[in-house]
């Protein structure tokens, strides 16, 4: 089980996007940063364009835990990565593909190359208590 409820997959899955900051060592979060998320199964992946060089990808491994916002969910998460060869990696690359077809091949296929395969990370939630919906008490 994934820890995420069946509101929250969809809800984070319809908003295509999310604004991701990771923790810092020292506990601080750094500038939130705009990047797809895809959903396979009862899970939610997100990919560096860039590969494992990107900015925030390397933020994300001094902690591998942070905070984001989609669809009007607010989560703390652990990041986990995902190994460039895991077979689930074909089903994220389909997922990018399929987003509805609303995006142009020149901004899916970098998020399918093997450079962006090898720095795929799952978001875990780290407690349900962590998560909230905006303008719910």
């Amino acid at each position: 089980m994934s820890g995420w409820t069946h509101e929250e997959l969809e809800r984070i899955a319809a908003a295509d996007e999310l604004e991701l900051a990771s923790t810092r060592r020292d506990g601080s979060e750094r500038k939130p940063v705009t990047i797809w998320v895809v959903r396979v199964g009862g899970d939610l992946y997100v990919r560096s364009v860039y590969g494992r060089r990107s900015a925030w990808f390397r933020g994300v491994q001094d902690r591998h835990e942070g905070r984001f916002r989609a669809g009007g969910v607010d989560a703390d998460v652990r990041f986990v990565e995902v190994g460039a060869e895991d077979p689930v990696n074909d089903q994220i690359d389909d997922a990018y593909r399929g987003q509805d077809g609303r995006y142009p091949a020149r901004y899916v296929d970098p998020t399918v190359s093997p450079e962006a395969r090898a720095a795929t990370v799952k978001l875990v939630p780290r407690e349900a208590a962590s998560r909230s919906r905006r303008g719910e008490s």
